[in-house]
């Protein structure tokens, strides 16, 4: 039995619906009124999918929907009809004329069968919509409606949200509330925009805030219960369980909060990558930078930026990594419209496991940031996925090292008209001494491994992937880079077709493909490539300028040469120049960037910005500056045209903190 309150104002009629055999669930419109017995309406009959534990335990109405969202006791969630069941169940009911009469005291004998005596006139419905095993086997513990999303948590410890496409539930982003926290029980929205996160964390009932990131009340009750409720209000908040039989109440006043956060911090633990989204206009107010970072606390934050409060306000967090996020990915070729920001992030790390997510930034003055971000959970990859489904897997040992990604960078120009296909493609740098390329197909939620090459034998720092197009040739080139110092380019284009075809011809499973073996390889550097980066000139030809653990920095020019449409093996590439500084910084350079073909900026883990200038004779350092972030682990720059068409360069920097320059 479950009890489940109709959308709108509060009324006399509640839902209840009730599991009995075979799969049947009832529901029953309840109506109670002062001084008279309730009257019970047969209103529906649904059919549960097959399970070995087949009942439900939580429901909600979806509001001017007509459907209705139920979870089970195999942790699924299913969607039903019920908006043509009303007239319907009235005509075939004759449970009572309408409740205005008193119902004498030996009529309840007389309610069950005269309610159930004509389920068969009702026809027993199947879901529209079933999200098979979403919670896990522990089941969900409640379905909950706001803003136009649905909410189901569940005993595996995440929260998730839903939207409605069509009479489809469509799933958007998990959460994980916080470690530990793997009873979650129920969610409630506040007034001020926070959301409450109810569960038992071991042996304690506990409320979890999602802005803040603590728990606000922790109350010592012996941990999962069944039969429990809780309530606070400004002055009180009161918690009661039924333990052994009895009944137990825990009431608190509430305390004046000493604490004052000074400044709310972006992350847990260092700040291992950062990416800029783009720029969000909002009427009446100034333009907001957005970013996403990528942290050793396993999550991702998108957060605004504004230049003019120079306060960073998180917009949305990504929890599904089971490991550090050390490397983020944005797709290059999606459009900004005036409306807002769409587009594709990739984000990698430990643990081999790559997630992609759809991000949908706009400008809404409602929010305290005064930009709305909606996340869509597209895909998701890990390499020993098939060792998880292993049984008995703690006999066995597992050959494969724990492989983390270091390094990610989109394939740009594979989803164009040029190539017909759906899909996009993700080069990544691996621990394990492979770089490896992906593909992508959205509309399916598909992330296949589709290429691999062990090439650099290893760890693989860096990864960049450009497009060629001259003189009507399309080239799709990768430039990877080592802990040995070596900077090697391939040619992926022939690769990626036959990946294309194997797809299609498969349905989106295929073994990975050999990339084959690099057109060039350069020592660059005496030690690890901590940072790399592709500038094409307007001569076609391209800038590949890098960074090492030595605090050198060093700059090739290249030219590709096509031979009949076909690239020669060994004279695909060119070297047209090199230059090299030595000691450019005093600690590892972990980031640089090619602003033009003539000026070039490197951040350190010496805490400098350096503008250098590429001539004739050289790097020339024009101008040096310090920066407050220390252990530098990533820069990501832009160029912004001003009013009078002047270029301004800008820059963010992450570490331990975040800054802008």
């Amino acid at each position: 039995l479950g009890w489940a309150p109709r959308p709108g104002p509060p009324a006399a009629t509640t839902a209840l619906l009730a599991s009995g055999p075979d799969g049947e669930m009832l529901w029953l419109d309840v109506t109670h009124r002062p001084g008279q017995t309730p009257c019970v309406r047969l209103m529906g009959r649904y059919l549960l999918p097959p399970c070995k534990q087949r009942w439900h335990t939580c429901a909600a109405f979806l509001p001017q929907r007509g459907l209705l969202v139920c979870g089970d006791r195999r942790g699924s969630l299913l969607l039903f009809p019920c908006s043509g069941s009303s007239g319907q169940a009235a005509e075939s009911t004759g449970i009572s004329d309408g409740g205005t009469n008193p119902v004498s005291e030996d009529s309840g004998s007389e309610l069950e069968p005269s309610c159930l005596s004509q389920k068969g006139a009702l026809p027993l419905q199947a879901p529209l919509s079933v999200l098979f095993g979403l919670h896990g086997k522990m089941g969900v513990t409640s379905v909950t409606c706001h803003g136009g999303y649905v909410y189901s948590t569940g005993r595996d410890g995440c929260y998730r949200q839903l939207r409605l496409q069509g009479q489809q539930l469509e799933v958007l982003q998990k959460h994980k509330p916080c470690k530990g926290l793997q009873w979650i029980e129920e969610l409630r929205f506040t007034l001020d925009g926070d959301l409450l996160v109810l569960g038992f964390h071991a042996d304690n009932f506990v409320v979890w805030s999602s802005r803040t990131g603590e728990n606000l009340h922790c109350v010592p009750c012996g941990g999962g219960h069944r039969s429990w409720s809780y309530c606070s209000s400004p002055s009180a908040e009161a918690f009661a369980f039924v333990k052994c039989g009895d009944v137990m109440l825990y009431r608190r006043e509430a305390e004046p909060c000493e604490q004052q956060v000074l400044l709310a911090p972006l992350h847990g633990r260092q700040i291992a990558c950062v990416r800029r989204l783009g720029a969000v206009e909002v009427p009446s107010h100034a333009t907001l930078n957005v970013f996403v970072t990528g942290s050793e606390d396993t999550t991702a934050c998108v957060l605004a930026l504004s230049e003019r409060s120079r306060a960073a306000v998180p917009l949305a967090r990504l929890s599904d990594h089971i490991s550090s996020v050390r490397a983020l990915a944005l797709t290059s070729d999606e459009g900004f419209g005036n409306e807002g920001l769409s587009t594709l992030l990739f984000s990698a790390g430990g643990r081999a496991q790559i997630e992609c997510y759809r991000l949908l930034c706009a400008g809404d003055p409602a929010f305290e940031s005064t930009v709305a971000c909606q996340v869509i959970h597209v895909a998701s990859h890990r390499l020993d996925e098939h060792w998880e489904r292993k049984k008995n897997r703690h006999k066995l040992v597992k050959m494969d090292p724990e492989t983390r990604y270091m390094s990610l960078s989109v394939v740009p120009g594979t989803s164009s008209e040029q190539l017909l296909t759906p899909w996009k493609f993700l080069a990544a740098a691996c621990s394990d001494g492979s770089v490896r390329v992906f593909g992508l197909r959205e509309a399916t939620r598909k992330l296949v491994l589709v290429a691999e090459s062990f090439h650099h034998q290893r760890c693989v720092l860096k990864v960049e992937a450009f497009l060629h197009t001259r003189a009507g040739e399309r080239r799709h080139l990768l430039c990877s880079a080592a802990t040995d110092g070596s900077v090697a380019f391939w040619d992926i284009t022939s690769p990626i077709a036959d990946a294309v075809d194997a797809l299609h011809r498969a349905e989106g499973e295929m073994q990975p493909l050999a990339l084959g073996t690099p057109l060039l390889t350069i020592m660059a550097h005496s030690c690890g490539v901590n940072s790399l980066h592709v500038h094409e000139t307007p001569e076609g030809q391209y800038l590949v300028a890098s960074g090492s653990d030595d605090g050198s920095i060093h700059v090739c020019l290249l030219e590709v040469a096509l031979d009949g449409g076909k690239a020669a093996a060994g004279s695909c590439l060119r070297v047209l120049e090199r230059a090299a500084m030595p000691c450019a910084h005093a600690a590892h350079v972990t980031g640089i960037r090619v602003l033009r073909p003539d000026l070039l900026l490197s951040a350190s883990v010496d805490q400098r910005l350096t503008l250098w200038r590429r001539g004739p004779g050289g790097l020339d350092a024009l101008r040096t500056t310090f920066f407050h972030v220390p252990d530098l682990a990533e820069l990501d720059c832009w160029e912004v045209a001003e009013a009078g068409g002047e270029l301004r360069y800008y820059c963010v920097l992450c570490g331990q903190g975040l800054e802008m320059l």
